[in-house]
């Protein structure tokens, strides 16, 4: 499919289709229709909207509803597995990538942007152990008890989330570890997303 919607493509089309897969490569994330619009001069998000449901008839991307961000690449066969974050680096970047694992996202709900390999035993009692896979949902909000990945700095973590006004707590699964505290008024906290699955030997739990 990939070859035969290539070249069914307009020139513009195919500009804006290397323009999502850059984003995507880049900030880990799709354009919005207004960035889309300002990267190519249109007058207007909707000039993006029109060129966006055009790559969607073709068969090049699929777009979701209620989501600004809501563009997916039809090319994605799987889903990228991460390995250990670089520092500062989107996490998503190539340098962290360590493979592209064939599973489909829309088996998990909400739906699967990633794969994250745990290492280390901080979330044991929670089930997760050394090795384990995580799918994750890219996602900047989080909700108490849900396991997230996060940013503190250049640091990235994997433990439980809890937030108490301008404090988070980010909750080890393992007795031996204590709970990173994080004062939100002066530190900053990413959310990078949230664990909607688990994969061990190449089967999900």
């Amino acid at each position: 499919m990939k070859s035969s919607t290539a070249t069914n493509l307009t020139p513009r089309q195919s500009e804006i289709l290397a323009f999502i897969r850059n984003s995507l490569e880049v900030f880990s994330v799709p354009p919005t229709r207004a960035e889309i619009a300002s990267a190519f001069g249109f007058a207007s998000a909707n000039a993006a909207e029109d060129h966006l449901r055009a790559l969607a008839r073709k068969g090049a991307i699929t777009l979701e509803s209620g989501s600004a961000r809501g563009i997916r690449l039809v090319e994605q066969l799987g889903l990228p597995l991460i390995g250990t974050v670089a520092a500062g680096s989107p996490i998503l970047a190539v340098e962290n990538r360590l493979d592209t694992m064939r599973i489909d996202p829309a088996l998990f709900s909400p739906r699967a942007d990633f794969l994250l390999r745990v290492r280390g035993l901080s979330m044991i009692e929670a089930g997760i152990l050394d090795g384990d896979v995580l799918a994750i949902h890219s996602t900047s909000e989080a909700t108490n008890g849900q396991i997230v990945v996060a940013r503190i700095g250049d640091e990235v973590t994997v433990k439980r989330f809890k937030r108490r006004g301008t404090m988070v707590e980010l909750i080890a699964e393992n007795k031996d570890f204590k709970p990173i505290l994080v004062n939100t008024r002066n530190e900053t906290l990413t959310i990078e997303g949230v664990a909607v699955g688990l994969i061990r030997d190449g089967m999900m739990r």
